[in-house]
C-alpha cells in the first residue's frame, strides 16, 4: 500500500500565482475592476483565436449565460450529450427549454455525431457540444449538420483546455464557447469560466448579462434581467499565472497519460482510453479506464483502490437517468453506451506534478488487484 493517500488531483500553483495575488493586494485591486481580469479574457480569446471573451465565476455561469444569450427559452429544443456535467442540462432546463440527449461514443466518450440529425425537430434551436476528458468532439460534421438547419452551436470546451480539432483551437468553434476553471482543469482559478464569441452583437449580450444588465443611460435602471457572474481580480490573476504555463501543463498531463498507458496496455482487466484518434491527440485531462471484468465495474475498482490508498473518481452518471430531470424528454435514440460507460468507467490520478514513481506504483497496484 502507498503510505501517503494520493488525490485524484492536486493544482499546480508553482508559476507567478503568489506573485500576482500580491500585486492585486498590494494595489487594493481585488474586485473584478482589477487589470488581471483583462488580462486573463485577452489570454483566452487569444488561446482560442477568439475576438471577445468574458470572464465568469464559475463554468455552470458561463453556460447558463451562453444559452440565455442566444435566446434559447420556453419550447425551444437543444440537442446535447447525455454523458456530460450535469451542467450542461441545468443551463437548458433553467431556460425553460428542453435537452434532447444523444448517446457517447463506445471509443471517444464524446457525443454521437452521427445521431444528431435524426433528433432535430422544429422546436430544435441548437446543439451543444461537450468535450470529454480530453479527447474532442468530431466538430466538422457536427457544424455542418448546425448550418444546414441554421441551429446555434454552444461548444463547452471545459475540459480540452489548450487541445485542438484537427489543428484548431478548442473554444473557437460555433457560435458561443465556454469553459471552467475548476481546480482540476488545466487552467484553474479556483472557481471560474469564461465565455468567448466573436459576433459584435452577442458580445455585447454577454457583456450585459454577466454584469446585471446595467443601464446605459442610468446605470440603475434595468430593461433584462441578468446576473452578477463577475470573476474577482483574485481569481483572474491566478488565471494568468496558469496560462503561462499552459504548454508544461499540457506536456505533464500528456507524460502521465503515455505511462499509464505503457504500464497498463497489456492488462486484460481494462480499456484504456485512446491516445489519439484522427483528429486529435488526448490531453488526458483525465485517464479513465474501463473495467473490463463483469464482477469489477467501476464502484468495485473505486473501493478496492481507496483501500491501498488512491483516490479514483467515477465517470459522468447520464442525464437520462438523473432523477430530478424526470420530467425531461427522453431521446429518440439508443443511449446504452453513456449507461456502460457509468457502470464500468472511473479515472485515476493525475496531477500535474505526480511523480513518475507515484504511476507506476498505482499501475502496480492495479495489476496486482487486478489478478487478486
Amino acid at each position: 500500500m502507498i503510505p501517503n493517500f494520493i488525490p485524484v488531483n492536486e493544482p499546480d500553483l508553482s508559476g507567478n500565482e503568489k506573485k500576482y495575488l500580491q500585486e492585486c493586494i498590494d494595489s487594493g485591486w481585488i474586485s473584478s475592476e482589477g487589470p488581471f481580469v483583462e488580462k486573463f479574457e485577452f489570454g483566452m480569446a487569444h488561446l482560442c483565436k477568439r475576438k471577445h471573451a468574458f470572464a465568469v465565476c464559475n463554468g455552470t455561469a458561463a453556460l447558463e449565460l451562453a444559452v440565455k444569450a442566444l435566446g434559447i427559452g420556453t419550447n425551444d429544443e437543444v440537442i446535447m450529450p447525455t454523458f456530460t456535467i450535469i451542467s450542461c442540462a441545468l443551463s437548458v432546463i433553467r431556460a425553460g427549454a428542453t435537452p434532447v440527449y444523444v448517446d457517447a461514443d463506445p471509443a471517444t466518450w464524446n457525443m454521437r455525431v452521427e445521431d444528431i440529425e435524426a433528433l432535430i425537430t422544429e422546436k430544435t434551436k441548437a446543439i451543444m457540444a461537450v468535450h470529454i476528458y480530453g479527447l474532442t468532439v468530431d466538430m466538422d460534421p457536427l457544424l455542418e449538420i448546425a448550418k444546414k438547419y441554421n441551429l446555434k452551436v454552444i461548444e463547452d470546451a471545459a475540459e480540452v483546455i489548450g487541445q485542438t480539432y484537427k489543428g484548431r483551437p478548442c473554444g473557437s468553434f460555433g457560435d458561443i464557447s465556454t469553459f471552467s476553471f475548476y481546480p482540476n482543469k488545466h487552467v484553474t482559478t479556483g472557481e471560474g469560466g469564461m465565455v468567448l464569441v466573436n459576433d459584435e452583437e452577442l458580445s455585447e449580450k454577454c457583456k450585459s448579462l454577466r454584469n446585471l444588465c446595467f443601464g446605459k443611460k442610468n446605470r440603475f435602471k434595468h430593461e433584462e434581467q441578468g446576473w452578477n457572474f463577475r470573476i474577482s481580480n483574485l481569481q483572474a490573476a491566478v488565471g494568468v499565472a496558469q496560462l503561462e504555463r499552459l504548454p508544461q501543463t499540457i506536456k505533464k498531463k500528456k507524460e502521465i497519460g503515455s505511462l499509464y498507458q505503457k504500464n497498463l496496455k497489456d492488462c486484460k482487466s481494462f480499456k484504456l482510453p485512446l491516445s489519439k484518434n484522427d483528429y486529435c491527440e488526448n490531453i488526458y485531462w483525465v485517464f479513465g479506464l474501463l473495467s473490463n471484468q463483469a464482477n469489477k465495474n467501476a464502484n468495485w475498482w473505486i473501493t478496492k483502490l481507496l483501500e491501498e490508498g488512491v483516490g479514483t473518481r467515477p465517470f459522468f452518471y447520464p442525464m437520462h437517468l438523473q432523477p430530478c430531470f424526470k420530467t425531461t424528454t427522453q431521446s429518440l435514440v439508443p443511449l446504452g453506451n453513456a449507461e456502460r460507460l457509468t457502470e464500468l468507467g472511473f479515472y485515476l490520478p493525475s496531477s500535474p506534478s505526480l511523480p513518475h514513481d507515484t504511476i507506476n506504483e498505482i499501475c502496480d497496484i492495479l495489476l496486482r488487484v487486478s489478478n487478486s
